[in-house]
């Protein structure tokens, strides 16, 4: 543990889609600073060869099953973490599928990226905040996001106004951007009505995420919950989303991602986009 941390080996994180990539190296990053790392994954050989390498290490990491996308699991997933490790601090969802190539654009399987990205995301938040500790320190969230989900990529300006209209932004609001998105892909007419042009269903996924994620900035403020929610974009990072490709490792990435999550209480905003560079802060998700 780091000295002076707001942080112990009580505290509980999870981290979500983490067998690979940035989510494990996300888990490993935060349980060196000797945090109790929940590691979830969708497949139980995957999610327990990701983990066991890590407690041979000595650090405190948990494997559990977890698909965000399945009410049941997550249902599951949230009654043994409440009786196993009595609730969390931490949660950084990281859970997430592309079907698109680099550099093309598809919205063939635009359901189950939308199901996942952002319906399972805000699924598993909705069920585990009345699990946040709400510790002195203040609880957190970290969605792990995208700047194709910038609301520059957007193109239509009634989907702009809708975005930008803070008080007014709920979201019901949300899910009807998201709903009009898959019926315009079911009847072939998603081309013409300004949605993002590159990866698009993606890109989508993460405009909802980036929303929800003001959204319910917002209402946690509004309720005096000690719970920040936050958005990181990791940039083009080598995975196997990008099938290889990128400027930097998931290694770099869960550097600043667990600053990110850990920063000290009196500099931890809410409602914020963090990107890679700075990071920058953007105002606007």
């Amino acid at each position: 543990m780091t000295s002076g941390a707001w942080w112990s080996k009580e505290t509980v994180a999870v981290v979500t889609g983490a067998n690979r990539g940035i989510g494990l190296a996300l888990v490993a990053r935060l349980a060196e600073h000797g945090i109790t790392v929940v590691l979830t994954a969708r497949d139980d050989d995957r999610g327990e060869a990701a983990a066991a390498p890590l407690r041979d290490r000595g650090l405190p990491v948990v494997y559990r099953r977890l698909d965000v996308a399945d009410p049941a699991s997550v249902a599951a997933f949230a009654d043994w973490l409440r009786d196993t490790l009595g609730g969390l601090d931490i949660l950084v969802n990281n859970a997430a599928v592309s079907f698109n190539e680099i550099d093309t654009n598809s919205v063939e399987h635009a359901e189950t990226v939308l199901r996942t990205n952002y319906y399972g995301t805000k699924l598993l938040t909705e069920a585990l905040l009345p699990l946040f500790r709400r510790l002195p320190a203040t609880s957190r969230i970290l969605n792990i996001s995208s700047q194709l989900g910038l609301l520059n990529k957007v193109r239509s300006p009634s989907l702009l106004r809708l975005l930008l209209d803070e008080e007014n932004l709920t979201e019901a609001k949300i899910e009807g951007m998201v709903s009009q998105f898959l019926a315009q892909v079911k009847d072939g007419t998603w081309e013409g009505h300004g949605w993002p042009k590159v990866w698009t269903d993606y890109s989508v996924s993460k405009l909802a995420l980036n929303a929800y994620t003001r959204v319910l900035a917002r209402r946690l403020q509004a309720s005096g919950e000690r719970v920040s929610v936050n958005c990181f974009c990791p940039g083009f990072t080598r995975t196997d989303m990008t099938k290889g490709w990128g400027k930097r490792t998931a290694e770099e990435v869960a550097d600043l991602g667990a600053s990110l999550t850990l920063l000290p209480p009196d500099k931890l905003p809410t409602g914020t986009f963090f990107k890679w560079s700075t990071p920058q802060l953007y105002s606007k998700l």
